[in-house]
């Protein structure tokens, strides 16, 4: 009930968004710190990826995420004017959580011949590595994947020790273990487009056309798409056009897909001045902080005060959905 209610506060703010009822007045770029879990298994030596391949697949999230990835020319002509730049950059961490310097990759041994979807890899119980702290790192965890799985994300409002995502090594990046038809690095950015709470682009309806995700600017589609499609490929009565495909959040090849929309953009704008605001807030007062006199309080300008109150706000609301959850349950009025 509690995820239940976070959702509910965040899809609300995604959708105030969507129509246009508040927008977002971030101007700059926000940066990410990023945490890299390189989780391996000594018999394997493969799956220990060099920092070469990591930095690879920072450079793509990167270039994707401010739509500078050099295919982005390749969208068809009719959807040229909805490519957004989310403003959305990464960077490894240089400090740990005990302000310590670091190259922001973390690498640990495990027994375990493979990792699947139920989290054990983000547990150093279960023979994985613990994350970081959720709300200051986007924590990425890279090992073996079995069942055929790339990766898989937890979308904002989820547990905190498990929240980030995960990817096999082999699709990871663009050079070392990363492996054709995923050696692009677009697994990530897709991984990272969910956790920044962007749907698959068909709704995860099975075909029936009757779900999307949430976005106008998406045409609706009627399932996935795979490999290398042509262009226009119609689905769901979506003619002339048909699907998006070439959108990093079908499932089509890495050579396949090269844009985010602007609608998406707003989408991961209300994430992150909403569920994920601690990231925005975190990175407003840390840079005029050293130029803060002593004894003086830091100075935050009108973006950091409007995200620091958006936070206050938005953890209020969850208070009150969860104490309207409660109240439901146990058949008391929440007080």
């Amino acid at each position: 009930m509690t995820y239940r209610a976070r959702r509910t506060t965040i899809e609300n703010r995604a959708l105030q968004y969507e129509q246009g009822r508040r927008d977002s007045t971030r101007t700059d770029v926000a940066t990410l710190p990023v945490v890299v879990h390189v989780v391996h298994n000594p018999n394997a030596p493969e799956q220990n990826i060099c920092d070469e391949q990591i930095h690879s697949q920072i450079t793509v999230i990167n270039q994707d995420f401010r739509a500078a990835n050099p295919d982005v020319g390749k969208v068809p002509e009719v959807w040229k004017a909805l490519v957004a730049d989310p403003r959305i950059e990464f960077q490894l961490a240089t400090r740990d959580p005990n302000g310590e310097p670091t190259n922001g990759i973390v690498r640990v041994e495990t027994d375990k011949r493979s990792f699947t979807w139920d989290d054990a890899v983000k547990a150093s119980a279960a023979g994985g590595s613990d994350p970081w702290p959720s709300d200051q790192y986007l924590n990425m965890w890279v090992c073996q994947l079995g069942g055929g799985l790339l990766g898989y994300a937890q979308f904002p409002g989820g547990p905190p020790q498990t929240d980030g995502v995960v990817i096999l090594h082999s699709a990871f990046g663009t050079m070392g273990t990363a492996a054709p038809p995923f050696d692009g690095g677009r697994t990530a950015t897709h991984e990272i487009g969910h956790w920044l709470d962007l749907y698959h682009i068909w709704g995860d309806d099975d075909g029936a056309c009757t779900s999307d995700d949430k976005v106008a600017d998406t045409p609706n589609q009627a399932g996935d798409n795979t490999g290398v499609p042509t262009f226009p490929r119609i689905t769901c009565d979506n003619g002339p056009n048909g699907d998006m495909f070439m959108n990093y959040m079908d499932y089509t090849d890495d050579v396949a897909m090269f844009m985010f929309t602007k609608g998406q953009a707003k989408r991961m704008n209300a994430c992150l001045e909403g569920a994920r605001a601690s990231f925005l807030v975190a990175q407003g007062v840390r840079a005029p902080a050293a130029a803060v006199p002593a004894g003086a309080h830091p100075a935050h300008n009108g973006e950091v005060e409007r995200l620091l109150h958006d936070s206050e706000r938005l953890t209020t609301e969850i208070l009150n959905d969860i104490r309207s959850a409660l109240g439901l349950v146990t058949g008391r009025s929440a007080g």
